[in-house]
């Protein structure tokens, strides 16, 4: 058993194998996997995506999920003991908190893995079933040049995990003071997508909107990226501001079908972390 707080920790090998696993479970296998397995987790009540394909996930291989708010780890009972109570009954433990700290020390003092559904410093789960999607339509994902568009916070640092893991290029387009550390960094779009493939969005706080005017994501700025290149926003993304109308109608846009493979990479999530 295993834990995945971030991917930097589980390597290029271990995203493989997810992989295979996912690929698997498309084709019928681990039905019953999680037959007579409680899994807890613990989400916002803001959380969509992720809550409802764990949630799907864990029923589609059998199991039965048990939902808490996240908040209920804020409080003043020791960490310790609420793990000494919780590995008595789980099986997995999912958690969505932005403290990452916290997520490391339930790793540390619970005997069964945790997943890391989301912090505020990354996004592993997401950014996997990303990659394992573009695996799917690319000649080859990790010879892509990647461009990330948007603030230094958790999808940004998460797609830097990737980078650092899988070993492809990645450069950042934000407005001043928003940048990453170790990627190059653009400050106008329309030169930091000029030979990129794969264009990667954020949503942008409201008070920041203004500071990302020359890093906009339009029809007319993918056309200036390599031939075949991709779109892939991270949602909840928001026409108008991080990416334009036009954009996300045109066949740039990687698409909701894209993100279908969030379901089958979270039950592979699943099923790596309990081998």
């Amino acid at each position: 058993m295993r834990d995945l707080i971030r991917l930097t920790d589980i390597q290029s090998s271990g995203v493989y194998e997810i992989f295979k696993i996912a690929d698997e479970i498309c084709m019928g296998k681990y039905k019953k996997f999680l037959a007579e397995k409680s899994v807890i987790s613990f989400f916002p009540a803001s959380s969509i995506r992720t809550r409802i394909t764990f949630e799907k996930g864990v029923c589609l291989l059998g199991g039965q999920s048990i939902l808490f708010p996240n908040d209920a780890l804020d409080k003043k009972e020791d960490i310790r003991d609420v793990c000494g109570y919780l590995n008595n009954w789980a099986d997995l433990v999912i958690v969505r908190h932005k403290d990452i700290q916290l997520m490391e020390k339930l790793a540390q003092y619970l005997s069964v893995p945790v997943i890391n559904a989301m912090t505020d410093v990354n996004h592993p789960c997401e950014i996997l079933a990303d990659m394992y999607s573009l695996s799917k339509i690319r000649k080859n994902f990790i010879e892509d040049k990647y461009l990330f568009c948007g603030k230094s916070g958790n999808i940004g640092l998460a797609w830097r995990e990737a980078s650092e893991v899988m070993g492809f290029d990645l450069s950042q387009c934000c407005g001043a003071g928003y940048e990453m550390e170790d990627v190059p960094i653009y400050y106008d779009i329309k030169e930091a997508v000029r030979g990129k493939d794969i264009i990667c969005t954020d949503s942008l706080p409201a008070g920041i909107v203004n500071d990302f005017g020359k890093c906009q994501i339009t029809k007319e700025v993918m056309d200036m990226a390599n031939q075949n290149a991709v779109l892939n926003p991270c949602p909840p993304f928001y026409r108008g501001e991080e990416v334009s109308e036009d954009v996300i109608e045109s066949d740039y846009f990687a698409g909701y079908e894209f993100k279908k493979n969030l379901l089958v990479v979270q039950q592979a999530v699943m099923i790596w972390c309990m081998m």
